[in-house]
């Protein structure tokens, strides 16, 4: 089933555990997922293949996944031993508060924060570099403008909301449709 557009999600909930922020403190299950929600559901055997993994490897990861609550299996694709894997849609992951994290978890958050940031230069070389060749797939956009705290928030939700309004997976997408990066982070200029 797909969701219209302007359609609120059916399955949306938020996410907000130290668990799953563990999950997903892991290069490898951040690549999972990536692959899973832009190439759509996998085995084992076919995820080991794209990321040049082994089964073994990619199988306790997936465990792992599935136990945070960030993958599930489709039980109508699967036979026998083979298991297909998606990504849950309509999950809203936020981090708990920093006063409610350990140190370890704390720690666990800004290995999470390195590895995403490391993937987002790059991504911004890959725009810079490839943005005349894209044939309008690329877009982007930069501002300045003075919010109050509580503005800063409203927009970061209406954000969030926008992105569920057009969100589907790729077994929902149209012919034409692509997989697309995006990226949103708001700092004081000051």
């Amino acid at each position: 089933m797909t969701e219209e557009r302007g359609a609120e999600p059916s399955a949306q909930r938020t996410v907000e555990s130290p668990e799953v922020l563990k999950a997903l403190a892991h290069p490898l299950r951040l690549r999972i997922l990536r692959h899973l929600g832009a190439a759509g559901p996998a085995t084992s055997t076919t995820l080991a293949a794209a990321l040049g993994e082994n089964t073994g490897t990619l199988s306790y990861h997936l465990r792992m996944l599935e136990r945070s609550g960030l993958i599930e299996d489709i039980p109508e694709r699967s036979t026998g031993r083979e298991r297909w894997w998606r990504g849950v849609r309509g999950l809203d992951i936020r981090r708990p508060p920093q006063g409610e994290l350990t140190e370890a978890e704390r720690a666990l958050s800004a290995e999470l924060d390195r590895m995403r940031m490391e993937e987002d230069v790059e991504l911004a070389r890959r725009f810079t570099a490839g943005q005349a060749e894209s044939e309008g797939w690329m877009r982007g956009s930069r501002s300045l403008i003075h919010l109050t705290k509580d503005e800063l928030d409203a927009f970061h939700d209406d954000y969030l909301a926008l992105l569920a309004r057009y969100a589907r997976g790729p077994e929902d997408a149209p012919d034409d449709a692509r997989p697309v990066l995006l990226r949103w982070f708001g700092l004081p200029a000051d």
